[in-house]
């Protein structure tokens, strides 16, 4: 299976665009979820490459601790695609610095304590997690922080490097 072409329509992008920073880089991810049926495995990773990885991971990151933190973003199975890929280094190479030694620190993190994050677990354990790895709270913070800068970098790369994302087509 080779990558997918991803194409866009200039129109869907023009009026994402419009729309804000958020709706433009969502115009892609958006794409790639339909690409890839929203799921992320050894049949579908082909289908895209490595910046819209990236990028995906982006939102599977924001998506996911917006909502329920690191702690989430584990136990809902997507450690392995942002910490075991070079997730962190996309971030910085897009522009995103701050944002990419965030990542490093909570890799740090779930690397020393992978078996136990990714465990399953009832909802008792699971709520029990935020007491036992609340060293993942300041992180949640300092994202929330830099949130807006971070989009509007990778927003930004995306745009200056928009070939690498999709073939925008009429």
């Amino acid at each position: 299976m080779e990558t997918s072409k991803i194409e866009i329509k200039d129109e869907v992008l023009r009026q994402g665009a419009e729309e804000g920073m958020d709706e433009f880089i969502k115009v892609f991810t958006d794409k790639y979820l339909e690409v890839t049926g929203g799921v992320i495995n050894a049949e579908t990773m082909p289908l895209l490459n490595g910046y819209q990885h990236s990028l995906l991971g982006y939102h599977f990151f924001r998506e996911e601790i917006n909502e329920g933190g690191f702690i989430q973003l584990i136990q809902n199975g997507y450690g392995p695609y942002l910490f075991d890929n070079p997730f962190a280094k996309s971030m910085r190479l897009f522009g995103a610095k701050e944002f990419s030694k965030l990542i490093y620190t909570a890799k740090k993190i779930y690397d020393e304590n992978r078996a136990d994050l990714e465990k399953d677990c009832d909802d008792e354990e699971f709520m029990a997690m935020y007491e036992q790895y609340e060293v993942f709270d300041e992180l949640e913070e300092q994202f929330m922080d830099m949130e807006e800068l971070v989009t509007a970098q990778i927003a930004e790369y995306v745009d200056n490097n928009i070939e690498q994302f999709a073939e925008i087509v009429e």
